[in-house]
């Protein structure tokens, strides 16, 4: 379970802000947090995972502070976390020794699912290719948390498509994730629930079943969501 209380967080360069009074994302539910650029999906995501001070209030992970917690949770994003002069193979190494549960045999069959090369250099790599791999390390950690940062960006519909089927098939279901993202019509169907961002603030949490049970799709909640914007 992940609990924010209060949370607070601010950029001292920017007028971007999080503010979230009371937020909890229960075990193993699939979540979508949706909204336009600058809403504060990504400042959600990394106040989870604990990057940058908060200005106030708490977070925890099944009680316990998000420090205490690294090795249950994986961030990723399409910026990627790799070591541009490593391989696949040595990159999974470093990850390793970092990560006890960490599956390196698993992370070679992601490889070869992905259609990565696994002795290149990572540098050599194209943008896609990069944020597969990001995929694929994310997953092979076996973390409990998954956060994904806007994974699919910049693909074609058919390659996010397929992207967003493997990656959900290497689940073993009882992981809870998050995903950010603005391509609701591609996650509908995956996601439990829905969390609406804008401006830093949550103007919707909504269940799909329950959407569903209204007769109403996830684009008009957004756009009600828009609505409400001040």
């Amino acid at each position: 379970m992940i609990e924010l209380k209060y949370v607070d967080k601010r950029y001292p360069a920017s007028n971007a802000f999080l503010f979230i009074n009371s937020l909890t994302i229960n075990k193993g539910e699939i979540v979508g947090v949706l909204g336009e650029n600058g809403s504060g999906k990504t400042t959600l995501l990394k106040a989870i995972m604990g990057i940058g001070e908060l200005r106030n209030g708490e977070i925890t992970i099944d009680g316990r502070p998000v420090k205490e917690q690294y090795e249950r949770m994986a961030f990723i994003t399409e910026e990627g976390s790799f070591l541009p002069d490593l391989t696949p193979v040595k990159y999974a190494q470093f990850l390793a020794s970092f990560y006890p549960r960490f599956d390196q045999e698993y992370f070679k069959k992601l490889l070869k699912l992905y259609e990565l090369p696994s002795d290149s250099k990572i540098k050599t790599f194209s943008k896609g290719q990069k944020i597969k791999l990001e995929i694929s390390a994310g997953l092979a950690k076996q973390a409990d948390y998954l956060l994904l940062d806007e994974p699919f960006a910049g693909k074609d519909i058919f390659s996010r498509s397929d992207s967003l089927k493997l990656m959900m098939s290497g689940l073993s279901g009882t992981e809870t994730l998050l995903i950010t993202t603005h391509l609701i019509d591609e996650i509908e169907n995956i996601i439990d629930r829905a969390i609406i961002l804008h401006k830093g603030i949550i103007r919707a949490d909504v269940y799909i079943d329950d959407l569903r049970e209204e007769g109403k799709s996830l684009a008009e909640v957004m756009h009600e969501a828009r609505s409400k914007r001040s």
